[in-house]
């Protein structure tokens, strides 16, 4: 529905309109940056149900649009400066040309990453009923994988339900039943990934960097033997790079942050916790399916299982805890809660750490703990909680 109106629209005022049709973010990325297209854009829920379904503009380089062009576009929708944009009359309507053949350059370019035969790896993948669908097994099957797939029928409505990065045990017990090497599960839009190592482990967006980060120092392709992360990282990740000597950065939340630290200091890995890894040599945002072929030639090329690469970064437990608040910035702001949250800081030290920030979306704000044992992470969790609630900041 979305997709035709879009295309009406965008003829309508003299634009040409390529449609794709069911594919992932990082392929419009992909044929917009290499096809010479002025921008594109991704009908996407990402990983949340059908029903929220919103519109991700990409520019002409393939990176997530400018926030400034973003705020013109809402402001003329919500009929503020901008003028009415003329239609176009007469020959100079655009037209819509099915470009099925763009998606399938983009197959193509995934298979030629490929340094490595899959032959004889029993690999799991869930697409989520969503976009990962019409590319994923198509690139294993290519490159020689037994390949084994759950939640690739999309009618349009099963998208992430229960399925998919955000459902990964879905793809545990999947993995342990049939014996796989691996498993990698996508979002949607298939920009995420989270894999399953041989024993129905889960490995995260954390443990997949390092994974692929150390391989890659190891092969001299690391840029300053750094990897981009976000605050949101686990500590657990910080030690195991500290204990390598691998380096790391970190940023806001939000894979468009990750992006912009790569692009301005030439670094090569970055990523989110969730599974939004980018490989800046070969892509321009998130790509799920891209991450899941680098952790295969990690894991061939060095002999060894995903379990036993992912095993040295041992996960600190984390609580993130939600608190709907009247305002943000005053509950932020309260001195008794900024020096609840430097004492609690304080006894922490260096096994573990407090994280307390604003929603980008909610009235709400986030207090996460990590700590070395599920019970430390409650303990102060709920200290910052109730200093919030007596204060009176709670909605």
């Amino acid at each position: 529905m979305f997709e035709y109106a879009l295309a009406a629209g965008l003829t309508a005022s003299g634009a040409d309109a390529y449609l794709l049709h069911v594919t992932t973010t990082p392929s419009v990325s992909y044929v917009v940056r290499t096809e010479d297209f002025d921008c594109g854009l991704m009908i996407s829920a990402s990983h949340n149900p059908y029903y929220d379904n919103g519109i991700k503009v990409i520019n002409s380089e393939g990176h997530k649009m400018e926030a400034e062009v973003e705020a013109k576009i809402e402001a003329y929708i919500d009929g503020g400066e901008i003028d009415e944009i003329p239609l176009a009359t007469k020959e100079s309507i655009g037209r819509t040309v099915d470009y099925a053949a763009g998606r399938n350059r983009y197959i193509g370019h995934l298979i030629s990453l490929a340094t490595r035969s899959f032959k004889d790896m029993r690999v799991g993948l869930d697409c989520a009923n969503g976009s990962a669908s019409s590319v994923a097994k198509s690139v294993f099957d290519a490159l020689g994988a037994k390949t084994y797939v759950i939640n690739n029928e999309p009618n349009g409505v099963n998208i992430n339900t229960n399925c998919g990065s955000t459902h990964i045990e879905v793809l545990q017990e999947y993995v342990k039943e049939k014996h796989l090497d691996i498993g990698f599960a996508y979002d949607g839009d298939a920009d995420r990934c989270i894999a399953v190592d041989e024993n129905g482990n889960v490995v995260d967006g954390d443990r997949i960097m390092y994974v692929c980060g150390k391989y890659l120092m190891e092969q001299g392709k690391l840029k300053d033997n750094t990897v981009v992360t976000t605050i949101m990282s686990n500590l657990g990740l910080y030690k195991a790079c500290d204990k390598i000597g691998m380096k790391y950065e970190q940023t806001a939340v939000g894979d468009k942050y990750v992006y912009e630290n790569m692009l301005k200091n030439g670094y090569v890995l970055g990523g989110e916790q969730s599974g939004h890894i980018i490989f800046s040599k070969h892509a321009r945002t998130g790509d799920g399916i891209l991450t899941s072929l680098m952790v295969m030639e990690a894991i061939i090329e060095k002999k060894q299982t995903l379990g036993t690469l992912a095993d040295e970064v041992k996960i600190f437990p984390q609580l993130l805890k939600n608190v709907r608040v009247k305002d943000k910035k005053t509950a932020l702001d309260n001195a008794a809660v900024q020096a609840a949250v430097e004492k609690t800081a304080e006894e922490l030290g260096t096994d573990g750490r407090i994280l307390v920030r604003e929603s980008g979306t909610e009235p709400v704000i986030r207090v996460m703990v990590e700590a070395a044992s599920d019970e430390i992470c409650e303990k102060y969790v709920d200290s910052v909680v109730k200093v919030i609630e007596s204060e009176g900041l709670c909605e």
